[in-house]
């Protein structure tokens, strides 16, 4: 090849891996606003985020708390906000999926008012027990409450009690729900014998490795990484699961290369060491970026698994 061949290869090489930053940056600041109050784990991890997005773009960042109704007042505002890339949204997926399912017709907003841009992580949901209890799955934990005129159930968040009252509606186990203010609360239930069995999000995970538990089930869609073996709810025979992610958001009809640097620029920073560590400190699990179409799936597919839970 000449040199003159190889000067354009090049150059069309270095014309290919001109990234969407160079398509397009922001005119001004960006706002990600986090729909909830500081200091909890959507605000952490939206604020690393965001710190990790502006340390590789060079944009500006702005993070500005929206709290209210588990993120619908902060979506409300960015249903309306101009399309422009400036406005953006991070929020969990369960509150408005339930919102969505039980008065949607009452809300400002549907899933088509959004361009979903990624998923930050999601919180690993576990189905836990004391590691002596006379059960080791789902159907175990059924026989056991039928036997002893319920079993004791500790949840903290209501998809949770919703999906054991789907298993319960399924098997008639007779199941006492215990409601708790966090996992931390209900995994001391459950060391206390206060409860035969209890969910947890990430607490759980060191008093798995030290013998003191058991996993039953993954509640989530999927299997969890620390426990390969522990099959899901679904996987057990019963067609219900609870998928909660924290994803990022903005408002619909944002222009196509504007979408596409956004989204890589967040991909970028929810995949640094940072942010990494952040996840993992938070939620005991690794960071999970569906992407656009990923994300956008995700929320379809989780309005008919909410309404199921709702026996809609």
């Amino acid at each position: 090849m000449t040199f003159k061949g190889l000067f354009l290869g090049l150059v069309a090489w270095l014309l290919l891996s001109v990234s969407a930053f160079a398509e397009w940056a922001p005119s001004g600041p960006i706002t990600l606003q986090i729909g909830f109050d500081a200091g909890g784990e959507t605000d952490t991890l939206g604020r690393v985020i965001a710190k990790e997005m502006e340390s590789q773009t060079g944009w500006d960042i702005v993070v500005e708390n929206k709290p209210g109704g588990g993120g619908i007042a902060m979506f409300t505002g960015i249903a309306v906000a101009k399309p422009d890339g400036q406005t953006l949204g991070m929020g969990v997926n369960m509150p408005i999926l339930v919102n969505l399912v039980l008065r949607g017709d009452k809300l400002p907003f549907n899933l088509e008012s959004f361009d979903y841009l990624a998923t930050v992580a999601r919180a690993q949901v576990a189905i836990i027990a004391k590691s002596d209890a006379p059960f080791d799955d789902l159907q175990g934990l059924i026989e056991y409450s039928k036997s002893n005129n319920g079993a004791l159930v500790a949840f903290d968040a209501k998809p949770q009690e919703l999906l054991m009252k789907y298993v319960d509606g399924e098997t008639e186990a007779g199941f006492k729900l215990v409601s708790t203010k966090s996992s931390a609360e209900a995994i001391q239930n459950l060391l206390g014998d206060h409860v035969v069995a209890s969910f947890a999000a990430g607490a759980h995970i060191p008093y798995i490795e030290s013998g003191d538990l058991k996993m039953i089930a993954s509640a989530n869609a999927s299997r969890h990484g620390y426990a390969p073996d522990t099959q899901t709810v679904v996987e057990q025979g019963y067609e219900i699961y609870v998928d909660p992610y924290f994803f990022i958001a903005a408002p619909a009809g944002l222009p196509a290369d504007t979408k596409a640097a956004l989204a890589e620029a967040l991909h970028n920073a929810i995949n640094s060491e940072a942010a990494r560590k952040a996840i993992v400190n938070a939620l005991k699990t690794d960071p999970s970026d569906l992407g656009p179409d990923g994300t956008q799936n995700m929320l379809v597919e989780g309005v008919g698994n909410v309404k199921k839970l709702f026996g809609k």
